[in-house]
């Protein structure tokens, strides 16, 4: 009993921590009633402000325990083809001042975890001509982006597909600055620009069901919590 109390009152001993938290769920309410999402899970937790035009919530999917940061964008190019443009998985992290573009089709697994200031983007301007200002020139057909389970993706880092499908594969870390142009296999850890494979995990260690496993969820899981206290002392600021 001591120790609730105490853990509650850690919790609560600045009393303005709770306004940006309210301010939060207030937010993510009126989203989830407001935007026509083709679906938004149970626990959905959009920090403001969140750009995104409500006309094209329909082509966006968020599951459950899903977090978006403050000043992230969820850009959706808006077209007459009726499907899903990005889907965000369970238990998802997006990071304060990312920005998701989508024209074709993003999709992020589950438990994947994504720092600060992360860009992910299926298509590029176009810039071909030399006679108008490359705003005026639209953007290219572009790829498909699929970001596997169980993935990191360090602050600035940036993945980025103008053709094709980039898939990156699950459990993989794309480290801070990092830009990635193709696909990834399982396990990857990628650093640079170009982004570089600088090592791989081995996969039977980090099989489902064993000890591997457990550390990874414990990890996500840890790495939630500190995000959810650093957005909350960043949206004091």
């Amino acid at each position: 009993m001591v120790s609730l109390l105490r853990e509650a009152w850690l919790r609560f001993e600045d009393p303005l921590t709770l306004l940006p938290r309210t301010r939060n769920k207030l937010f993510s309410l009126w989203m989830r009633t407001i935007y026509p999402f083709a679906s938004a899970g149970r626990k959905l937790s959009v920090h403001y402000p969140c750009a995104l035009r409500r006309p094209t919530a329909k082509y966006v999917s968020l599951g459950n325990s899903v977090i978006i940061g403050k000043d992230s964008t969820l850009y959706i190019v808006q077209d007459d083809v009726n499907e899903l443009k990005l889907v965000i998985g369970d238990n998802c992290v997006i990071g304060a001042r990312s920005t998701l573009s989508a024209r074709n089709h993003i999709h992020i697994g589950q438990d994947v975890i994504m720092s600060t200031s992360v860009l992910i983007q299926d298509h590029h301007h176009t810039h071909e001509s030399t006679d108008l200002p490359i705003r005026d020139q639209g953007i290219t057909s572009g790829g498909r982006i699929r970001i596997e389970q169980g993935c990191w993706i360090g602050q600035g880092a940036a993945i980025l597909c103008n053709e094709g499908e980039i898939v990156i594969g699950r459990n993989s870390v794309i480290g801070v600055n990092s830009v990635v142009g193709r696909s990834l296999p399982p396990y990857s850890v990628v650093v640079g620009n170009p982004g570089i494979i600088v090592k791989r995990s081995n996969p039977i260690k980090a099989c489902v069901g064993g000890e591997n496993t457990t550390m990874i969820t414990r990890s996500l899981d840890d790495t939630r919590k500190e995000y959810q206290n650093e957005a909350l002392l960043e949206s004091r600021t």
